[in-house]
């Protein structure tokens, strides 16, 4: 998890229509295919649609973000875009932050994104793509609000992912037989693992992989822990981080087989306590929205990360209680962590009224999903997992040296432990994967939860983007023509993925012990995809391409933020967050520390074009959080911001 926005690549949704809207203007009343000149381009529902000059130009319902398709002709990638600016904008002047080659797929033979520089007052997301067909330019200009584009992130994916020439026609593995995983299929997968580990800089990962239902390989590749010899195998622990989620909502369905809640159910009937920043929408709320990123409530992670020490279960829920919708009901897909730590939290309590909610909760995974599926190695107890045969966490840092993260951030995740806190291991987890493949039925035959109550936590809930939907912990899928299960987890230096394909049984996980592992998920599903159907070979290069963005980000941001004594010698020596808690400033000769309690970073200073002053983490699990340095009423302030909150530190 970085500061950074992190867009993995994304599908959604079946589209409104599959004819292409060859003039259609207005507002969307669905996601919409869009023909804009020789290119088309998917529009999200609610958004307006304007024709301009050869521009098609769609603008969120806030009015205040636009995506632009322009096609400007031949040249190069630099000059297309610039045109493209002066054909949107004329006089358009913006410091290029980062420019780099991306993947390029969907028709297209060059693909190039540049990112720019923004004013923290500003508060805006700037961007373009420039994307090459034969000798011709196509540029999707971005320009909106953090806020809009945060909250629409899956309109801006869904364009994003969808624009191609509209003759292209995809590869598609629909109707086709795949191939059993073999010998053979199974070397080509360690081939490419073993590939994108170097590429990417990843010290070890555990994988296993099932064919038809039946699990047929689970290993290890490289090493624990970077710089020691101890061998990472199928049995090494690794933080599983958001693929707790369908594990906890599977939880859930034993007890809606039990009669003890329902799907369609009331939180508050099964819950009195539970309660949301609006009335409204806590009374909206069913169980089967807990996790459906569908409740208009936005991530409020900063708020967990930072002031976690201390806290409990409870504080969870009162923390939710907090969060207010910014979006409407069902309008948007926005991810929210504390939503599903309560419906953990809820479903435990369900099974175990009697104990606390950590403790019940525990003891309902434990004794509902772990034992019974001999997930054996798997558990919530971080000091038990240490103890284990377990894989340190690692990223690369600003610098470009892998380094060896220390385990004080992941510690955020316990009080919300439902929403990501399991450790587990490639044994284990294939076997969570192999229980929704079989549809609630164990391999001695034993039905542990009804297909249908297994089957309802897959029903699309609201869209991702193009040909993709989020059910309940789980995202659902035509990828390349093929029906697909899968989530990801995201914990600082441990990054994992779970992967069904549920018309063939054949499924895989990944567990990575670096924040390099990012960019491998979506790879693997592609390889395995290759591997079975016969497809071209692209996942390599998509790993390739992001290893060497990722490089020039780092190198970017390095630049970005330089030591500044006389800046940092401005700073108060505390500060204090009513949300985020206390902040202690420390130096040590050039070296600026900022001290948050359970954490700790290193700092740059960051001179804006404005003239204003940020500081920016710099350690290599949390870089690119940007404190604005300011005042207020006679007091010296930092202010923080994620996408839909401001936070400030005010002098103590």
């Amino acid at each position: 998890m970085h500061a950074r926005s992190f867009l993995p690549l994304a599908f959604g949704l079946v589209l409104a229509s599959s004819a292409l809207a060859q003039d259609q203007s207005g507002k969307l009343d669905a996601d919409t295919p869009l023909i804009a000149g020789a290119n088309s381009i998917n529009g999200a529902r609610d958004w307006l649609v304007q024709r301009e000059e050869g521009m098609l130009i769609l603008t969120a319902p806030e009015g205040d973000s636009r995506l632009v398709l322009v096609e400007v002709g031949a040249g190069s990638a630099e000059a297309a875009t610039a045109r493209a600016w002066q054909r949107y904008q004329p006089g358009f002047k913006r410091t290029i932050r980062l420019s780099t080659k991306r993947e390029a797929g969907n028709g297209w033979q060059e693909h190039t994104g540049t990112d720019y520089e923004s004013t923290p007052a500003e508060k805006r997301w700037v961007e373009a793509r420039a994307l090459l067909n034969g000798k011709k330019w196509t540029v999707l200009l971005v320009d909106g609000s953090e806020q809009t584009l945060s909250k629409r992130e899956a309109a801006y994916l869904l364009a994003l992912q969808s624009v191609q020439p509209k003759d292209y026609v995809r590869e598609s593995f629909a109707g086709r037989t795949p191939r059993p995983l073999d010998a053979v299929r199974q070397q080509a997968m360690r081939a490419f693992l073993l590939d994108a580990m170097k590429t990417l800089g990843i010290p070890g990962l555990s994988y296993a992989l099932m064919d038809h239902g039946k699990i047929v390989f689970e290993g290890g590749l490289g090493v624990r822990e970077a710089g020691k010899p101890a061998a990472v195998d199928g049995d090494t622990l690794f933080m599983a981080a958001s693929n707790t989620k369908g594990m906890s909502t599977l939880m859930l369905s034993t007890l809606v087989d039990e009669g003890k809640l329902q799907w369609e159910q009331p939180v508050v009937q099964v819950y009195p306590a539970f309660k949301l920043g609006s009335a409204e929408t806590t009374a909206k709320v069913l169980v089967k929205h807990l996790v459906c990123a569908c409740t208009g409530l936005p991530r409020q992670d900063l708020e967990w990360i930072f002031e976690h020490k201390n806290a409990t279960p409870e504080d969870s829920l009162k923390l939710l209680a907090t969060n207010n919708p910014t979006s409407g009901f069902g309008e948007v897909f926005q991810y929210n962590n504390l939503m599903a730590s309560a419906a953990g939290y809820i479903g435990g309590h369900i099974a175990y009224p009697d104990q606390p909610l950590g403790l019940a909760y525990d003891e309902a995974m434990q004794q509902r999903i772990l034992t019974p599926l001999g997930m054996n190695a798997s558990t919530f107890d971080m000091a038990r997992a240490l103890r284990s045969n377990h894989a340190s966490p690692h990223a690369t840092g600003l610098t470009g040296k892998i380094e060896v993260l220390p385990m004080a951030l992941n510690y955020s995740v316990v009080p919300h432990r439902p929403a990501g806190g399991i450790w587990t291991s490639a044994h284990d987890l294939i076997r969570y994967v192999q229980l929704e493949a079989n549809q609630g039925k164990l391999p001695d035959g034993r039905q542990l939860v009804s297909a249908q109550a297994l089957l309802a936590r897959r029903v699309p809930q609201v869209s991702e983007g193009e040909n993709r939907s989020y059910g309940m912990g789980l995202t659902v899928e035509t990828a390349w023509g093929v029906p697909a299960v899968y989530h990801g987890g995201s914990m600082f230096g441990y990054k994992s993925n779970i992967y069904l394909l549920p018309d063939s049984g054949i499924g895989a996980v990944l567990l990575t012990n670096s924040d390099q592992g990012g960019m491998l998920l979506r790879p693997m599903l592609r390889r395995l995809m290759e591997i079975v159907y016969d497809g071209k070979p692209e996942a390599a290069d998509g790993v390739r391409q992001a290893a060497q963005r990722d490089a020039a980000e780092l190198k970017a941001e390095l630049h970005r933020s330089r030591p500044d004594a006389a800046a940092a010698a401005r700073l108060a020596q505390r500060y204090r967050s009513t949300e985020l808690g206390e902040l202690t400033v420390r130096r040590q000769g050039r070296q600026l520390t900022f001290d948050f309690g359970e954490w700790r970073s290193p700092m740059g200073v960051r001179n804006n074009e404005d003239g204003t002053t940020s500081f920016v983490t710099t350690n290599a699990a949390l870089w690119g959080l940007e404190f604005l340095a300011g005042d207020k009423a006679g007091k010296r302030t930092l202010t923080i911001r994620d996408g839909q909150h401001e936070y400030a530190f005010s002098e103590i």
